[in-house]
C-alpha cells in the first residue's frame, strides 16, 4: 500500500525538498502541498491523504488550528498528523498533541528519520523519543488544568478500566518505547504488547499512541523526570 503524504509548510523550498525525498520512496507519494493550515485541511480531504507533515507556524490558519480541524473530523479519523518543528520541545507541539497530532519531528532530522516517521505514523505508532518526551511532557503539564497533586481526576478515574498489565504497558508507552522494546522489557511477545496497547486505547478513548502518552501524564500514572 502506498502512503499518501500531504506537505504543509509556508516555505516552498522546504516543501520541494520534502517532496523529492518522499517521492523517491516506492511505498509513499506526495499527493499535495499546502502553504497554510486552511489549505492543508482542504487538501487532506480532497487528496485523501494518510499522513500530513504539518509545519506548526504558518500565516493565517496555523498548524495547530489545522491539526484540531483534522482530528475533529470523523471522516478523517485515519489521517495522522506529524508536526514539523524547529525545536523538539516547542510549546506549540505540546498543544498540537492535545489537539490530536500523532507526534512531532525536528526539521533538522536526517532524511531517514523523516521517512521512518511517515511510516511509523501511517502504522499508528507515536513519534515521541524518550529524550524529547521528558521536556515535552514537562511543558505539557505546566500548561494543563490539573489538580494540586498534578493529576487530572477525570483521567485518573478512567485508568480504573485498565488491567494491571495494561497499566504496565501504558507506562512503557509513555516512556517513548516501541512495541519491540516493551516486549523485551516485559518479557512478552510484541503481538501481546500490541494487543494491550490497542485495548488501552479503546478503553481510554485515545486516538493513537501519542494520545496514550498524554493521558498517562495527565492522570498522574507517570510523572516527568527532569534530571
Amino acid at each position: 500500500m502506498t502512503i499518501r503524504v500531504l506537505l504543509a509548510d509556508d516555505q516552498a523550498l522546504l516543501r520541494s525538498a520534502f517532496r523529492v525525498l518522499v517521492d523517491s520512496e516506492s511505498d509513499m507519494e506526495v499527493v499535495g502541498e499546502a502553504s497554510d493550515g486552511a489549505e492543508a485541511v482542504a487538501l487532506t480531504r480532497e487528496r485523501e491523504a494518510d499522513v500530513v507533515l504539518m509545519d506548526i507556524r504558518m500565516p493565517g490558519t496555523d498548524g495547530l488550528a489545522a491539526t484540531r480541524l483534522i482530528s475533529a473530523d470523523p471522516s478523517l479519523a485515519h489521517v495522522r498528523v506529524v508536526i514539523l518543528t524547529t525545536f523538539e520541545v516547542d510549546d506549540y507541539v505540546v498543544q498540537a498533541l492535545r489537539a490530536g497530532a500523532s507526534g512531532f519531528l525536528g526539521k533538522g532530522s536526517e532524511p531517514e528519520e523523516l521517512l521512518s516517521a511517515i511510516r511509523l505514523a501511517a502504522g499508528g505508532e507515536a513519534l515521541l523519543s524518550p529524550t524529547a518526551t521528558k521536556g515535552l511532557i514537562a511543558r505539557f503539564l505546566a500548561q494543563g488544568d490539573l489538580g494540586d497533586d498534578g493529576r487530572d481526576p477525570a483521567r485518573s478515574e478512567r485508568l480504573d478500566a485498565l488491567t494491571s498489565r495494561e497499566r504496565e504497558v501504558l507506562v512503557q508507552v509513555a516512556g517513548g518505547h516501541s512495541n519491540d522494546e516493551i516486549a523485551e522489557r516485559l518479557e512478552v511477545s510484541p503481538l501481546t504488547v500490541k494487543t494491550h496497547v490497542n485495548r488501552a486505547m479503546a478503553k481510554l478513548g485515545a486516538r493513537d499512541r501519542a494520545q496514550l502518552v498524554v493521558i498517562a501524564y495527565e492522570s498522574g500514572l507517570v510523572r516527568p523526570r527532569m534530571d
